[in-house]
C-alpha cells in the first residue's frame, strides 16, 4: 500500500478560542492582510460606481458644511477666531471630524451589512470594521487637497508643522474604530444602533469644537472633562499642524488616554460578542 504523501494532503486548519484579554492575534491580522485589501478596496469602489457625482461628493460635502457655518458663525454670529478667515479655521477641524463621522457611520453597520460572510468562512470579524475605516481615508485624502487650495487661496503658507497630521489622522482612525467596535457589535443584538448614531454623530459634532475654538471653554478641570472627547485634542491638533499657534496642551494627552481606554474596552468587548455574531447576524 502505497504511503501518503504529506506534500498532496488536504491541508487541515484547526480554529480554536482566541487566548489572552484581547484575543486579538497580530500575526493572525496580518496573515489575512490580503482579506482587509479586498475588504477595503470593494467599499471604495462601491461608493463611488453607485455614486452619480463619484469623487465629488468627498468635495461637496466639506465645502456645503463650510459655507453654511461660516454663514451662520462667521458672518451672523460672529465668532472670534483670531487672525484666520472663518472658511479656514471651520474646514481644517471639519476634514478630521468628517473621517470620523464617516468611519463611525460605516463600520457600525459593517458586521450586518456582511452578514454572508460571517456566517459561512472564518477570519478575524475585527478585519469588517477595520477595513470600513480605513475605506473612508480615500474621501479624506481629497478634501485635504481641497484645504490646501483653499490655505493657498487665503495665502496660509504650510510649516514643518504638518509632518504632524499623519500621527494626528493615525489617532482619529483610531477613535472611529474604537467607537465602532463597540457599535458594530451592539448593532448584532439591537438593530436599532444604526438608527441612533447619526443623532449621537449630530450631538458629538456640537461637543466638538469645530464651529467655535476651544478658548470659549474655561481652562482646568472644565476644558479637561471637555478633552475626553477623543475628537477634542485631533481638532485642536490639525489647527496647530496646519496654521501654528500655541502647541497643543494637555487637552490633546487627555484626549489621546480617552481613545486608548475607548480602544482597548472596545476589542475587549468586540471579543466577547464574537462568539455569537454568525448565530445572531
Amino acid at each position: 500500500m502505497a504511503e501518503a504523501n504529506p506534500h498532496n494532503a488536504s491541508q487541515v486548519v484547526s480554529i480554536r478560542p482566541s487566548k489572552g484579554w484581547l484575543g486579538i492575534d497580530l500575526r493572525e491580522l496580518w496573515h489575512y492582510r490580503e482579506l482587509i485589501y479586498f475588504l477595503t478596496w470593494r467599499d471604495i469602489k462601491v461608493r463611488y460606481k453607485q455614486a452619480s457625482l463619484g469623487i465629488a461628493w468627498a468635495i461637496l460635502q466639506p465645502v456645503l458644511t463650510t459655507a453654511i457655518t461660516s454663514i451662520v458663525f462667521g458672518y451672523l454670529l460672529k465668532v472670534d477666531t483670531g487672525s484666520l478667515p472663518y472658511p479656514v479655521f471651520t474646514l481644517a477641524a471639519l476634514l478630521p471630524w468628517h473621517l470620523f463621522q464617516l468611519s463611525l457611520q460605516k463600520s457600525s453597520i459593517s458586521l450586518v451589512g456582511n452578514a454572508n460572510l460571517i456566517t459561512k468562512i472564518y477570519f478575524p470579524r475585527v478585519i469588517i470594521p477595520l477595513s470600513s475605516v480605513l475605506a473612508v481615508l480615500v474621501d479624506f485624502a481629497i478634501s485635504l487637497v481641497l484645504l490646501f487650495v483653499v490655505m493657498a487661496f487665503y495665502k496660509i503658507q504650510l510649516t514643518w508643522n504638518v509632518l504632524w497630521l499623519f500621527p494626528l489622522i493615525l489617532l482619529a482612525i483610531a477613535a472611529a474604530l474604537a467607537v465602532g467596535l463597540w457599535l458594530s457589535a451592539l448593532n448584532v443584538q439591537y438593530r436599532d444602533i444604526q438608527q441612533m448614531v447619526p443623532f449621537l454623530l449630530q450631538i458629538w459634532m456640537y461637543a466638538t469644537p469645530i464651529v467655535y475654538p476651544i478658548t470659549i471653554i474655561p481652562e482646568g478641570t472644565i476644558r479637561y472633562l471637555y478633552s475626553l472627547n477623543p475628537m477634542v485634542g485631533v481638532v485642536q491638533g490639525f489647527r496647530w499642524a496646519l496654521f501654528g499657534g500655541t502647541p497643543p496642551d494637555v487637552t490633546l494627552l487627555v484626549s489621546a488616554i480617552a481613545v486608548l481606554f475607548l480602544l482597548i474596552s472596545g476589542l475587549f468587548f468586540f471579543r466577547r460578542m464574537e462568539k455569537t455574531f454568525a448565530d445572531v447576524v
